[in-house]
């Protein structure tokens, strides 16, 4: 599929929507995250980033490989507003690994993209077992019109244990989703907030044709460390007040790293 964006080196900014109805730590109303979704992809937008990605990091703890009817709605209606509001490129994440769903809210609200884990082979998350998705996820998305919609995946993902597959290589992981008919690969590092290797990148580099997008870990501090390997970059931490994922957008932290990337 072409490129989404007008520039190399595309910086995605984050949004963890609040927690949504139905989970744990839930205690707004959709039209209350509605308001916080569509304020900071305003503040993205102003600030410079080429595209954004809503996720549902707050409902923890995460089920496993699908969620309920409530969460899509929800995301539905969020990503509705927030497409419409920053005119970006927008994608979706549903944890853990809801790639059917994903996939339907971005269709549903005309987003660009969906980034899922679990694409191909399988690993220990702290939900539990995650299976490829690729066969069931393709299918889907041609059975319901989303061709348009690119599937990103996570390759060796953070947060989760990858013994079961120690003797495929990440770059072998790279190459494998490539056949499996991925858009593009996402390279993290052990945990959010922790960088990949520069030698991570450059082994899925070397082993893909496809854009290869890092996704985590990502500061004004190495952003240039990266920039001769990566095609881009999905930065949710050090956009945050304090660097803390679950704070809010700080729009000076943006524009820092927006800067630092030009240099």
């Amino acid at each position: 599929m072409p490129s989404l964006f007008s520039r190399s080196k595309a910086v995605i900014g984050v949004i963890h929507v609040g927690a949504l109805p139905g989970t744990p730590r839930s205690s707004q109303t959709v039209a209350e995250l509605v308001t916080s979704a569509t304020t900071e992809a305003r503040i993205y937008r102003e600030s410079g980033v080429d595209g954004v990605i809503i996720e549902n990091m707050h409902d923890v703890p995460y089920l496993r490989g699908e969620v309920g009817p409530e969460i899509v709605a929800a995301m539905t209606t969020i990503a509705v507003e927030v497409k419409h509001e920053c005119g970006l490129p927008v994608g979706v994440q549903i944890l853990a690994g809801a790639n059917i769903e994903a996939m339907a809210v971005a269709h549903a609200a005309g987003l660009d993209f969906i980034r899922a884990e679990g694409y191909a082979y399988a690993h220990v998350a702290d939900e539990g077992f995650i299976q490829s998705s690729a066969a069931k996820l393709l299918r889907y998305r041609k059975m319901i019109g989303a061709t348009n919609v690119q599937v990103w995946t996570d390759v060796k993902k953070k947060h989760a244990a990858h013994a079961i597959t120690a003797d495929v290589s990440l770059g072998e992981t790279a190459e494998t989703v490539e056949f499996m008919g991925a858009d593009c690969v996402i390279v993290t590092g052990s945990a959010t907030g922790k960088p990949p290797t520069n030698a991570d990148v450059r082994e899925a580099k070397s082993h893909c044709r496809l854009p290869v997008f890092l996704g985590s870990g990502i500061t004004e501090a190495n952003i240039r460390e990266f920039h001769d390997h990566a095609d881009g970059f999905i930065i949710g931490s050090a956009f945050k007040i304090d660097g803390l994922w679950s704070n809010t957008i700080d729009p000076a932290r943006v524009g820092r790293v927006i800067a630092a990337l030009k240099i």
